[in-house]
């Protein structure tokens, strides 16, 4: 080591100190690229959230299904629902929207324009609504017959209570039928 310092030419000691504050330096400078990037994401999510804006108001406030905002966390995300999302990819310039599923995320729809991604938006509000129509409506055809169910309960005991009753009988007749002394 000695050496290699004497083979060095006339320069200045190499410093900790200094080696710390240039690295705290870069530091600084990835993390401010870092949190542009972010706000930039952010800022596009934001942007997209108000060109749905006027999808969301024509929603009947009955339905209460989609719930629309943006998580600024590590990965900011425009929600519309509790499972589909928006999120910017990897290169910041491209819309991707996700579903979640029980096989992990589905991509419904990505790319760079705001307008096609409003698009497949719409798309996805109408299929949901007429998914919850849908359960709704089998909901209701669900419940009908449950009212029917006590008549059928009614025949089924007066069913076996009459069979009950001729079996008694029937028993009652052949007793009497041996003690007449008919079976000998």
């Amino acid at each position: 080591m000695d050496k290699s310092r004497a083979d060095m030419p006339n320069s200045q000691p190499l410093r900790l100190r200094d080696a710390l504050r240039a690295a705290r330096i870069e530091t600084a400078e990835r993390s401010m690229a870092t949190s542009n990037l972010h706000d930039a994401e952010i800022a596009r999510l934001e942007q997209l959230n108000e060109a749905i804006t006027p999808l969301f108001e024509e929603i009947p406030p009955n339905i209460e299904i989609f719930d629309r905002g943006i998580s600024r966390g590590d990965t900011p995300r425009l929600w519309i629902d509790m499972i589909a999302h928006v999120v910017m990819d990897r290169d910041r310039r491209i819309y991707r929207f996700l579903q979640d599923t029980r096989n992990g995320p589905k991509v419904l729809a990505e790319s760079a324009s705001s307008a096609d991604i409003a698009e497949a938006i719409m798309r996805y509000v109408a299929r949901r609504m007429i998914e919850r129509e849908r359960t709704l409506a089998a909901v209701e055809v669900a419940q009908v017959p449950v009212h029917s169910r006590p008549r059928r309960k009614l025949w089924r005991s007066l069913r076996y209570v009459l069979f009950a009753i001729v079996v008694i009988i029937g028993a009652v007749l052949a007793a009497a039928w041996i003690a007449a002394g008919g079976g000998r």
